[in-house]
């Protein structure tokens, strides 16, 4: 009897131990608080730029044709060159047109000749006639003819008008100042015959327009909340896949339509932007950013910051307890490097925006304040998005 119950004591013992130190496992395995960052929201007048998708579009684009018919002799540019407005580009044959001015030049002098002849037949009967002497019929007709050929040498004036632009059109130059297209004929064809042979095209790259399509409501938040009656704006090459780096290239907001698109619910408008460098190119693919107001104060929030489930936004945010807790939000306008917040937030609150994956509520953590560093204002200086001065 004896012998058993020490077998019981000893197992008690056992077990009570086992008990003990499954405990302090535990309290050992208890996980400690997560380290997050913060940054602390108040409502603040921060730089407001929306950002679009637009293309870009020469602001002049101007067809090269042959005016006269003839046979192109030369070409004295070279493709894809910037040329100068007033700068020679195509030589054309000249003979013809050489000819056609020497002729109503010849024209011009031989009426000039018989106008003076008819003026002195004019001047001899006058008195004659005066005096009974020769018959008014013949006065009368000299004074005709010099009255005919005033109106022919006026005729021949014109011709010769006509043949010196004839003959200028075969030295064909740059209208305008800009970049120059490949020559579409070869020197020694024949040109201008029938419809006006298209020979190269020349747009104008500086400045350069950038079309954009805003929806109508961002459209009236600009007209609502725009600090300046001009709207700055820069214009942006996506760098996704680029190795060259390219400053963004400025300008303001020239055109805005009178309608919105019933098919999209857009309304279309129009940047001018510098591009001296000319590298900028017709057609390209770029983001406009629309610098709208920095005086009026919002919440605004970082987007990786606010998720979505089936309740809407939220956001997590530090208590007076550090624990993490679930804040709805309601979301504004937005751009490219913030969300405005319309309801939800609080000055003071210290939202989450690291770690999110692995938060939820209840959730003991250590919060650092990195408003200073990765807050809205932080950012907008790094990507240096400030209106222009």
């Amino acid at each position: 009897m004896l012998q058993n119950a020490l077998i019981v004591i000893i197992l008690l013992f056992s077990f009570c131990g086992c008990r003990n130190g499954q405990q302090e496992q535990t309290v050992k395995k208890e996980a400690p608080p997560l380290s997050v960052e913060t940054i602390t929201v108040h409502k603040e007048p921060i730089p407001i730029w929306l950002e679009y998708t637009g293309k870009t579009e020469a602001t002049k684009r101007v067809e090269i044709r042959a005016r006269v018919a003839g046979t192109l002799e030369k070409i004295r540019f070279t493709e894809g060159d910037h040329v100068r407005q007033g700068q020679r580009l195509f030589d054309m044959e000249q003979t013809a047109y050489l000819a056609a001015l020497d002729q109503a030049l010849a024209q011009r002098e031989l009426d000039r000749a018989s106008l003076k002849l008819a003026l002195a037949d004019v001047a001899r009967y006058r008195p004659l006639v005066a005096e009974d002497l020769a018959p008014r019929a013949t006065l009368e007709q000299y004074q005709a003819k010099a009255a005919e050929l005033r109106a022919k040498i006026k005729a021949d004036e014109a011709s010769i008008k006509e043949a010196r632009l004839n003959l200028s059109y075969t030295e064909i130059t740059a209208p305008i100042s800009g970049v120059i297209s490949r020559s579409y004929v070869d020197a020694g064809n024949i040109v201008g015959y029938g419809e006006k042979t298209l020979l190269t095209i020349i747009v104008a790259d500086d400045p350069m327009y950038a079309y954009f399509n805003p929806p109508e409501e961002q459209f009236q938040i600009m007209r609502k909340y725009k600090s300046r009656d001009v709207l700055d704006v820069r214009v942006r090459i996506p760098e996704t896949r680029s190795i060259i780096k390219r400053k963004p290239h400025t300008g303001h907001v020239d055109f805005g339509d009178n309608r919105v698109d019933p098919m999209t619910g857009t309304i279309s408008m129009r940047a001018v932007v510098k591009n001296p460098e000319h590298d900028l190119l017709q057609g390209t693919f770029v983001y406009v950013d629309v610098f709208v107001t920095d005086k009026i104060p919002f919440f605004m929030l970082p987007p990786r910051t606010i998720l979505e489930d089936q309740q809407g936004s939220f956001v997590y945010a530090v208590d007076d307890k550090n624990t993490a807790k679930r804040i709805n939000v309601q979301r504004g306008f937005e751009g490219r490097l913030y969300v405005q917040i319309k309801g939800g937030l609080s000055a003071g609150d210290r939202i989450i925006i690291s770690a999110l994956a692995r938060i939820k509520p209840g959730l003991k953590v250590t919060a650092t304040d990195v408003t200073a560093d990765k807050g809205i204002m932080a950012v907008m200086k790094k990507e240096r998005m400030e209106p222009e001065k």
